[in-house]
C-alpha cells in the first residue's frame, strides 16, 4: 500500500472483484420478485406522486421501474427514466471530486481548510474544549473532517433557519453560504473530536473544487464522473430556473392534497443532484468494477473515519458504511423539500438498490430496505434490538437529564426518545454518562423540571440580537407564558425545562445567560447542528 496526496491507494481489482460473488437466487429478476417490489410501493398510485426503483446484481440491472406520477398537473406517470433530485446522497460525488483533486496532486486531504478558504474565520476553541485547554482552532480543520462530519462547522441551513429563512424557503447561493460560515464566531467542537452532521462542509468543498480546478462543481464531475461513466442523465441543480427534460416534480401533502414543494435554491454540493436510478446504479457499479482509467480511490472512500483519538466511526468520505440485518452495506439518504432518496449496495453480495420518491411521505429508506431483502433473501437475518436500559435502571434513574455538552435534554423514563444504540451509565448522584457505538462519551446530569410563574417569566423579556444570524428575537410574556418573536410575523411559545432553559419548537432548546450578579443577559439556541448560538441582550 502508498500514501501520496492523503489518499491511500491498492491493487484491489482483481481481488474485490473475486470477493463480490453475484447474489445466488434463482428468481432474482423473476415476475414473482418483481410483484413482491410492487407490494413494497402499492400505495403509490395515478391518483398520487411516486417512487422509482432501480436493482443491480453482479453489476447488470435486474429491475427499474417507476409506480406513481411524475407530474400529477400533466398527467405523467412516473418511470426508471424519471429525473429527481436525491439530497444529501449527492454529498459522495462532492467528496469524490475532491479525491480526484488529491490524485491530481492539487491538494490533500489534511490540508487545513483555510488554505483554500481564507473566509473561513480563525476560530477560538469550541466551548466544551476551553476547560480542557485543548486549543483547537480553524488551524486545525481539515478537508477530510469537513468529508466525514467532524469539522464542528455549524450548520449554515440550520443558522438561517435560526434566523428564520430555513433551506428552500429564499434563493440561498454559495455566496449566502461563505457569508454565513464567515459569521461564525465558534465552533461546535474541536475538529476530529466528535461527529455532528453538517451540510456546510461539503458546500465548502465545492467552492474548493472551483477555485482550484478553475471549474464549477457541476463542469468537473461532468467531464471527471458522469460522462466517463456514461451518466448521461445527471446534473447539478445550479440553476433552480433551468428547465430539466424529464424531472419529476416534488410535492408535500396538505389538508388531504398534494401540493408541489420544489427546492429553489442555487445551492449544491451538499445536495442538489438531479438523476435517475439508472445512472446512480452505474454510480455504485464502479465501487465494485472501476473503468479503465479511472482514478477514484474507491477503496478510500469508503473506509470508516477515524476520531483524533483512533477511534473509528460510522462515516466514511460522504457515505455511511454499517450492517443491515447483518450484513455489510455502504448507503446514503436524502430529502430535499418534496423529494426523497436512498442509495445502497452490499459490497459482498455484489447488490445495489436505488429508490428515488418525490413526495415526503413516501419512506424511500424504508422501501429499498424491503426491496433489498427480497434479493438478499436468506442472507439477512432478522435481528432484535436490545433496549439500551432496563426496567430496573428506568424505575431507578427515570427523569429529565440535561446535556452537559449542550445543555439539550432528553427523558429517561414515560414518553422518551429511543435510546437503543447509546450505553447509559449513572453515578448515583443524578451525573450520568452516554456513550454511543463508535465509544463517544456526553455527560448528563438530572435536571429539576421547573414551572416559572408568569412574575418569574419576566425576567426574560427583551431583546436579544445575534450578528451570527443576522437577526433579533422579543422575548415577553403572554397569557402567562414566555414567546419569542421573530420578524416578520413568527410567535414561538416557549415550554418550561429546567432552570433558564426551555423547549422552543422548529427552534430548538433556548437556554437564558445570567452575569455573576443574576441578572439575564443573553440567550443561547442550541441544536443537533448548532450548539450554543448567542444572541446578546440589547
Amino acid at each position: 500500500m502508498t500514501r501520496r496526496w492523503g489518499l491511500e491507494t491498492r491493487g484491489w481489482g482483481v481481488a474485490f472483484a473475486l470477493a463480490l460473488a453475484p447474489v445466488a437466487l434463482a428468481s432474482q429478476g423473476s415476475p414473482a420478485v418483481e410483484s413482491k417490489v410492487d407490494t413494497v410501493f402499492a400505495r403509490w398510485n395515478s391518483g398520487t406522486p411516486g417512487c422509482a426503483v432501480g436493482v443491480a446484481t453482479a453489476g447488470q440491472p435486474v429491475l427499474t421501474k417507476g409506480y406513481g406520477m411524475a407530474d400529477l398537473e400533466h398527467d405523467i406517470p412516473m418511470s426508471a427514466d424519471s429525473i429527481l433530485e436525491v439530497g444529501s446522497v449527492s454529498k459522495q460525488f462532492t467528496a469524490a471530486a475532491v479525491m480526484l483533486l488529491a490524485r491530481d496532486g492539487k491538494l490533500s486531504l489534511d490540508d487545513q481548510v483555510r488554505t483554500y478558504v481564507p473566509e473561513l474565520p480563525d476560530y477560538p476553541p469550541a466551548p466544551g474544549e476551553r476547560a480542557t485547554g485543548s486549543g483547537a482552532t480553524s488551524a486545525s480543520l481539515t478537508i477530510r473532517h469537513m468529508l466525514s462530519h467532524t469539522s464542528g462547522l455549524r450548520d449554515w441551513g440550520s443558522v438561517a433557519a435560526i434566523a428564520g429563512w430555513p433551506r428552500t424557503t429564499r434563493v440561498h447561493t454559495h455566496a449566502h453560504v461563505l457569508e454565513i460560515v464567515a459569521r461564525q464566531r465558534e465552533l461546535n467542537f474541536a475538529p476530529g473530536t466528535r461527529w455532528s452532521y453538517s451540510n456546510t462542509g461539503f458546500n465548502l468543498a465545492a467552492i474548493i473544487v472551483e477555485r482550484l480546478s478553475g471549474m464549477t462543481l457541476p463542469e468537473f464531475t461532468r467531464t471527471r464522473l458522469f460522462q466517463p461513466l456514461g451518466m448521461t442523465h445527471t446534473s447539478w441543480r445550479d440553476d433552480y430556473t433551468r428547465i430539466v427534460k424529464g424531472r419529476a416534480l416534488a410535492y408535500r401533502e396538505r389538508d388531504g392534497a398534494f401540493h408541489t414543494d420544489m427546492p429553489f435554491e442555487n445551492v449544491y454540493g451538499n445536495g442538489g443532484l438531479l438523476t435517475t436510478v439508472g445512472d446512480l446504479l452505474k454510480w455504485n457499479e464502479h465501487f465494485d468494477a472501476a473503468p479503465d482509467g479511472d482514478p477514484l480511490s474507491t477503496v478510500e472512500q469508503q473506509h470508516a473515519g477515524r476520531f483524533s483519538d483512533g477511534r473509528t466511526h460510522g462515516y466514511a468520505l460522504g457515505l455511511f458504511v454499517g450492517r443491515h440485518k447483518g450484513v455489510r452495506e455502504v448507503y446514503h439518504s436524502g430529502s430535499t423539500a418534496g423529494y426523497n432518496a436512498f442509495l445502497t449496495r452490499f459490497p459482498d453480495q455484489h447488490l445495489s438498490v436505488a429508490v428515488l420518491c418525490n413526495a415526503t411521505s413516501a419512506q424511500a429508506t424504508q422501501y429499498a430496505h424491503a426491496v433489498a431483502d427480497l434479493y438478499l433473501g436468506d442472507r439477512a437475518q432478522a435481528t432484535a434490538t436490545t433496549p439500551a436500559l432496563s426496567a430496573a435502571d428506568i424505575a431507578a434513574h427515570g427523569g429529565l437529564y440535561r446535556s452537559l455538552v449542550t445543555g439539550s435534554t432528553i427523558r429517561i423514563g414515560g414518553e422518551r426518545v429511543s435510546l437503543n444504540g447509546v450505553k447509559w451509565t449513572f453515578d448515583g448522584h443524578g451525573g450520568a454518562i452516554a456513550t454511543d457505538e463508535y465509544g463517544t462519551t456526553t455527560a448528563f446530569e438530572q435536571a429539576a423540571a421547573v414551572k416559572p410563574s408568569a412574575h418569574d417569566l419576566e425576567a426574560y423579556a427583551g431583546v436579544y440580537v445575534s450578528d451570527e444570524a443576522e437577526t433579533e428575537l422579543r422575548a415577553l410574556v403572554e397569557h402567562g407564558a414566555l414567546v419569542l418573536e421573530r420578524r416578520p410575523d413568527t410567535t414561538i411559545v416557549l415550554e418550561p425545562l429546567y432552570a433558564d432553559a426551555f423547549d422552543a419548537p422548529q427552534l430548538g432548546t433556548v437556554i437564558f445567560r445570567r452575569d455573576a450578579a443574576g441578572r439575564v443577559i443573553a440567550l443561547s439556541v442550541s441544536q443537533d447542528r448548532v450548539w450554543d448560538l448567542r444572541f446578546v441582550r440589547r
